[in-house]
Order: structure tokens, then C-alpha cells, then sequence
């Protein structure tokens, strides 16, 4: 799948990007993408898996058939339980196994070609440092930096901007963006405020020269380019709903 067997990563960097992009390709499924990956998991069908790759896509397939496999498998079976539970459960526990095969994964990596006690240490800790995937599909790796994020939008909000789009920071609704060219004081203090705030399509940090978008029902914050809106779209929008809140009026 995907020529998965022809690559293989021999160092902890290489292991690490391939770790990230495995990553953001499952988090693409179960928040972007949400809907075509729910109807994607048909109960009616064989045990299916969820696969992320290296390069930040992901698939719904059946598990391969060669034994012993050459990389570990992902869980079996997620689509069994997809009418069976809550949507938000289900997705859930699919983040939960995606997790558990994504270290699999990575130290099946290390264990073939030898990392030694420093390296696999190294490698944890650098994966430890990103949020999981079901921290970023749960919600919880945000709830620390929520209120942080209420007060600073807030104080924020009737800041005119002055620059083009490319300097846009964070923005909601009627919130207009933070202009890049503002005193580098204030600057530097909101950036110092939303320095831990993580995407809620990809996981990754916040960055200043970024345009983000908050969701009106969930409250997790958005990439502009994760969830496919642009700042002059968003200035039309009066209440931004994200992949994942559209797609439950649909749900059981």
C-alpha cells in the first residue's frame, strides 16, 4: 500500500517525519475529512483499517494479507462499531488505536535497524512533545489554552486590520485579524499567548504568520488551509462551523 515496503527510515529524524506525517494523515481523516471517512467505514464491509502515510495521506483499506505483515496493522475492524456508539465515541476510540500503531510503528522502525536505549529515548520524547491524535480529535489538548485564547480574542476584537491576508493571525467570525505591522510589543505578547495552541485538523502550533479560524460550536482553532477557508471568505462567514460540527447533524 502505497510503497510503504520500499520505505524505510534508519534514523530518528527519518523515523520521526515519517511518524508526523502518518500522523497528520490520520487526524486529516478523522477531522477534515471526517465525512468521507465515516462513509468510507461501511459496518457491511470486511474488517477495515485506518492507514496514515508518510506523506499526510490516509486510507481505509482491508489489512494486508502477507504474514507476518511488513509493517505492524492498525486495528481491526473500526467500521464494525461505527453505528453502534456515539459519532464523537467512535471517532474517539479510532484516535486511541491510531496512536497505539502509530508507536508501533515507529519503534518496529527502531527496533529494525538498531536504535540504541539513547535513541528510542530520543524519539519518544520528540514524539511525546506532539499532542495525539486523540487529544487533537478529543478536544483536551486545547482545553489548557482556551481561556487564554477567550481573553486574548477578546481584548483583541476591535483591532482593525491594516496588512493583506498573508499576515493574518487568528480570527472568528467578526473577529477581524491582528495586522502584523502593530507594535512589535503587542506583537510578541500574543504570540507568547497563543504559542501552545494547536490545530485542530493537523495538531500543529501555532505560527504567527498563519490564518487560523475558530470553530463557533467546538471552539478549537483551525488552519485557514487545514479546513479549506480563506480570511476573505471568512470575513462573510457570521457563525464558522468545522468539518467535524457540520458533519454531526448527520449522526445518530
Amino acid at each position: 500500500m502505497d510503497g510503504n515496503a520500499e520505505y524505510n527510515p534508519r534514523t530518528v529524524e527519518e523515523v520521526f517525519r515519517d511518524f508526523k506525517g502518518r500522523r497528520a494523515g490520520m487526524i486529516k481523516a478523522l477531522t477534515a475529512d471526517v465525512e468521507e471517512f465515516y462513509q468510507q467505514c461501511d459496518p457491511e464491509k470486511e474488517n477495515l483499517c485506518l492507514y496514515g502515510y508518510p506523506n499526510e495521506q490516509w486510507e481505509v483499506n482491508l489489512p494486508a494479507e502477507e504474514v507476518p505483515p511488513e509493517l505492524p496493522e492498525p486495528a481491526l475492524g473500526i467500521n464494525f462499531a461505527r453505528d453502534g456508539m456515539q459519532s464523537k465515541d467512535w471517532l474517539s476510540l479510532v484516535a486511541v488505536h491510531s496512536d497505539a500503531w502509530l508507536l508501533s510503528v515507529a519503534f518496529y522502525f527502531g527496533a529494525r535497524f538498531g536504535f540504541e536505549k539513547g535513541d528510542r529515548k530520543r524519539l519518544f520524547n520528540m514524539i511525546n512533545d506532539l499532542p495525539s491524535i486523540f487529544e487533537v480529535v478529543s478536544g483536551s489538548a486545547k482545553k489548557q489554552s482556551n481561556s487564554k485564547e477567550k481573553t486574548s480574542i477578546s481584548n483583541n476584537s476591535s483591532t482593525k486590520s491594516k496588512s493583506n491576508s498573508k499576515s493574518a493571525k487568528f480570527t472568528s467570525k467578526g473577529a477581524p485579524p491582528i495586522p502584523k505591522d502593530e507594535e512589535d510589543g503587542m506583537d510578541e505578547e500574543f504570540e507568547e499567548e497563543h504559542g501552545d495552541t494547536l490545530c485542530g485538523a493537523c495538531g500543529d502550533n501555532y505560527a504567527s504568520d498563519e490564518f487560523w479560524i475558530c470553530c463557533d460550536i467546538c471552539e478549537r482553532w483551525f488552519h485557514g488551509k487545514c479546513v479549506k477557508i480563506t480570511p476573505a471568505r471568512a470575513e462573510h462567514i457570521k457563525q464558522y462551523k468545522c468539518p467535524s460540527c457540520s458533519n454531526k447533524r448527520a449522526r445518530p
